[in-house]
């Protein structure tokens, strides 16, 4: 979602894989086929890595590092306006509540982001992980030299931990905010504004 979020494309997934080929290591890297197909990225983005096939292995570790290109005209880093409002997509969550988060489609995806990256009116996104909405917010405001102020009496905490980036933040017109709700089933919220 990080790398999506700023305007790279991605043509590289590495895998590091701390785990048995079989069956863990092959469930792992179906898993990573299946979100590249899921998300609409290109088929022929090369996945690639490594697992353990020396020593029997007891736990399980990953890791997965995108490379991406980008031009100078597709980043989406301090493009925000003065204006701009900031929405989330998604709601916050972390821990247990992450699974049932995502059955009750509350938890913002990379379909979501490239849907996001699909609109003109969207200036930046940006993934939000442990520190929260209000953090995230403010590093937008702060890459394009602008103040966030937050909306009052929101219905979630913006400084709760998002997790494992179950929301996305996006800057963009107000006028896109209808928009954003007839494109993703996930809730649409309208966090505060920038100038």
């Amino acid at each position: 979602m990080e790398a999506l979020s700023v305007g790279a494309a991605p043509i590289c997934l590495v895998n590091t894989l701390a785990v048995e080929p079989k069956p863990t290591g092959l469930q792992i890297i179906k898993g990573i086929r299946d979100e590249v197909r899921y998300a609409g990225l290109d088929s022929r983005i090369v996945i690639t890595g490594s697992m353990e096939k020396n020593i029997p292995v007891a736990q399980t570790g990953v890791g997965v590092t995108v490379l991406g290109t980008a031009t100078p005209r597709s980043l989406k880093i301090g493009r925000s306006r003065p204006g701009d409002v900031i929405a989330a997509i998604g709601l916050p969550h972390v821990g247990a509540e992450v699974k049932q988060g995502e059955k009750e489609r509350r938890i913002a995806d990379t379909r979501d982001v490239c849907t996001l990256l699909n609109l003109h009116t969207v200036h930046e996104i940006i993934p939000v992980g442990s520190q929260g909405i209000l953090h995230e917010a403010r590093t937008i405001a702060r890459d394009s030299n602008l103040h966030f102020t937050s909306r009052r009496h929101l219905e979630f905490d913006i400084c709760k931990s998002a997790g494992p980036a179950t929301v996305a933040l996006c800057a963009c017109r107000q006028s896109c905010i209808d928009a954003l709700s007839r494109l993703t089933e996930k809730p649409v919220t309208l966090i505060g504004t920038l100038n």
